[in-house]
């Protein structure tokens, strides 16, 4: 999975041809831990229709300020460039395939 930092948000996002998955965790915290390793393994399986990318809260301050994340772990979808679905919590691995309409 991407890591996203506010200089490479516009390319890997913005002007990404498939639709966009992005993942706000902080590595402290559990439920962050266990979506990721979901995350982690989907992202090979669906590479040719979603683009898997992640933001450390603790890091990137500006990137979690402008999506105004609030609870993490956090799953913003993103379809040319605008926010399609937004999530909080952990989910299952079918629910996301649902999210995605990849099932």
């Amino acid at each position: 999975m991407l890591s996203l930092t506010g200089s490479n948000y516009k390319i890997e996002v913005e002007e990404a041809e498939p639709p966009v998955l992005i993942e706000f965790y902080s590595e402290r915290c559990a439920p962050c831990r266990a979506l990721s390793a979901v995350l982690e393994a989907l992202a090979p399986e669906y590479s040719d229709r979603c683009k898997f990318c992640r933001v450390d809260v603790d890091v990137q301050e500006g990137l979690t300020q402008q999506f105004d994340i609030l609870h993490i772990p956090t799953l913003v979808y993103l379809q040319d460039g605008e926010i399609m679905q937004r999530i909080s919590g952990l989910r299952s691995r079918e629910e996301i395939l649902e999210i995605l309409n990849l099932n």
